[in-house]
């Protein structure tokens, strides 16, 4: 396996994971169009050059940077990422970077779910897959998330689970995750924007356990309160409340009171 170098982007800085010093000058744009109260991690991976033979020493140094992120500051929109770095003075080229993509649903700090996009970079695509820059130079990755939710704990709390999936040239939802794919060629001076809708409607994250009622959904009791899994199993008679992240008791949701 090649060694890499991770370099973290917490949506507002750049932040060299190993010291470094920058090779060639070409550099791209990451661009982040995303909705109120999401923001994002990402991770720039870089692999020797093609040809080179040398190593970086510690080329696995871990991040743990997701739990400290605050939904309530402005991420910096656009982050320019180099696409050549010599670290221990190897020449490293970037072949990835990984976005976590991060939407908050209440106040408290773990009410926030999230999911993944990717970046990705090689010498050579074919032209099917090879994303096309516009003659601003910029190219889209076009996704849309959607809110997952469920109830847990003995109170039946509700928890969200985020969904996001890539919007194909046709403007379907398609089923994996927003990705892109370029070249080293294409990637110089350009910009790649992710731009990320968020979906109108919420839906159950597990199958079976709410029932669809014409102002929202009802959460079915279950064997008894205590039941976590509380599948509905055909009765759609019984059904118990819930709380909402804000504490509120509720028997419907989104609308809490029926």
């Amino acid at each position: 396996m090649k060694p890499v170098l991770k370099i973290l982007l917490l949506g507002f800085c750049v932040v060299p994971i190993a010291g470094c010093a920058t090779g060639k000058l070409e550099s791209f744009t990451f661009s982040a169009d995303f909705p109120p109260d999401f923001t994002y991690e990402a991770v720039a991976r870089y692999a020797p050059a093609k040809g080179e033979t040398c190593t970086v020493k510690k080329p696995h140094i871990g991040y743990n940077q997701r739990w400290h992120l605050n939904y309530k500051e402005r991420y910096k929109r656009d982050l320019e990422i180099p696409i050549y770095r010599t670290v221990e003075g190897c020449p490293l080229v970037i072949y990835r970077v990984e976005v976590e993509v991060y939407g908050a649903y209440g106040e408290a700090r773990g009410d926030f779910g999230a999911d993944t996009a990717m970046i990705i970079i090689r010498e050579q695509l074919e032209e099917e897959y090879k994303g096309a820059f516009d003659s601003a130079g910029e190219v889209a990755i076009n996704g849309q998330c959607q809110w997952l939710f469920r109830t847990i704990g003995p109170e039946r709390y509700i928890s969200k689970l985020l969904d996001c999936k890539k919007i194909d040239d046709q403007g379907l939802v398609a089923k994996g995750r927003p990705v892109g794919a370029y070249t080293l060629g294409q990637l110089p001076g350009k910009t790649v924007k992710l731009k990320i809708k968020l979906a109108e409607l919420e839906i159950p994250a597990i199958g079976d356990t709410w029932i669809k009622v014409p102002n929202g959904w009802k959460r079915c009791m279950g064997k008894a309160i205590e039941d976590q899994y509380a599948f509905c199993f055909k009765n759609h008679k019984d059904f118990s409340s819930f709380k909402m992240p804000d504490g509120r008791s509720c028997t419907i949701y989104p609308g809490c009171t029926e």
